[in-house]
């Protein structure tokens, strides 16, 4: 995510690194890819990935036994993975720049994110942490599904599918992925965890407690296992924010965070963000977290 996002930069901030947005002519995926798991530390897919396997999802009509447990911990939960932005957002300027109610007000569908100064696109970075996170979790037994991958849609989704795609799934815990695009010299990362809202449509009083103690368990794994520091420009050094102008967090009724997991403006965040060791370690902490969630909830 970025200054540049409506799901992300605070009001007063809106806006200030935009990127260009460049007008080109004129369903929900799920994630099962059978070996995706052979993500090795320094390894992975290339930047945009392979085309992931459309696997429907479904729950066990018996609560899972002792030993499916031990060999499956996570069997039986439901994880939703939302990679923020869409690497053809650009090409499609009149959609993402729709207005959606996100229950206490009205945003832009989706924006194009933000880059490194090399280039390096957030929705790429944001796509390929979200496989190798699906990976790790499903080796755990949980059932992942992303809110969208390579083979559609084409732009978007818009925030409030966004949330919809979790809700729909009943999911156990929900992330959305995100890097910043904050001036340099801001680094580190953060987890924006929703606020109370009671409006609209919007209504994340049931999920603030959940969503909170998931945020911090993700937190606290993240910064152990890759050695980010915690934001210096966002959180006063808790690595946590509480938002209640998200759409992607007013609208859900499952437990979700947003992570920040760096800021893709700044050389040394940026020289992180394009390692793929290093979203190797970003995918495990977020598990990490995750699983130390669901284990408990």
């Amino acid at each position: 995510m970025s200054y540049t996002d409506p799901e992300s930069e605070p009001p007063q901030q809106r806006r200030s690194w935009r990127m260009p947005m460049v007008v080109a002519g004129g369903a929900l995926v799920v994630g099962g890819l059978v070996g995706w798991g052979v993500y090795a530390a320094g390894g992975g897919a290339a930047e945009s990935g392979g085309a992931a396997k459309p696997v429907a999802p479904s729950s066990p009509s018996v609560a899972p036994s002792a030993d499916d447990k031990a060999a499956a911990p996570l069997k039986g939960k439901v994880v939703v993975i939302d990679p923020g932005h869409n690497v053809d957002n650009f090409r499609h300027t009149a959609e993402i720049n729709r207005q959606v109610d996100v229950g206490n007000g009205r945003k832009e569908c989706d924006t194009t994110g933000t880059s490194t100064n090399d280039g390096y696109a957030e929705a790429r970075f944001t796509l390929d942490v979200a496989h190798r996170l699906r990976a790790l979790l499903e080796r755990q037994g949980a059932a992942v599904r992303l809110t969208h991958d390579e083979k559609g849609p084409d732009w978007g989704p818009c925030v409030d599918k966004r949330a919809e795609i979790g809700n729909k799934a009943h999911a156990d815990a929900a992330i959305s992925i995100h890097a910043d695009g904050a001036p340099v010299g801001d680094r580190g990362f953060h987890v924006i965890l929703p606020g109370a809202v009671h409006a609209g449509g919007a209504d994340t009083r049931p999920i603030v407690g959940p969503s909170r103690d998931l945020g911090e368990r993700i937190a606290s794994d993240f910064r152990r296992v890759t050695g980010e520091p915690p934001s210096n420009y966002i959180g006063h050094g808790t690595a946590l924010d509480t938002r209640t102008d998200l759409g992607g967090l007013n609208l859900s009724t499952v437990p979700k965070v947003f992570i920040e997991c760096g800021n893709m403006r700044d050389d040394k965040d940026a020289a992180l963000l394009t390692s793929g060791s290093w979203r190797q370690k970003a995918a495990q902490g977020m598990s990490e977290g995750i699983v130390s969630f669901l284990r408990e909830s």
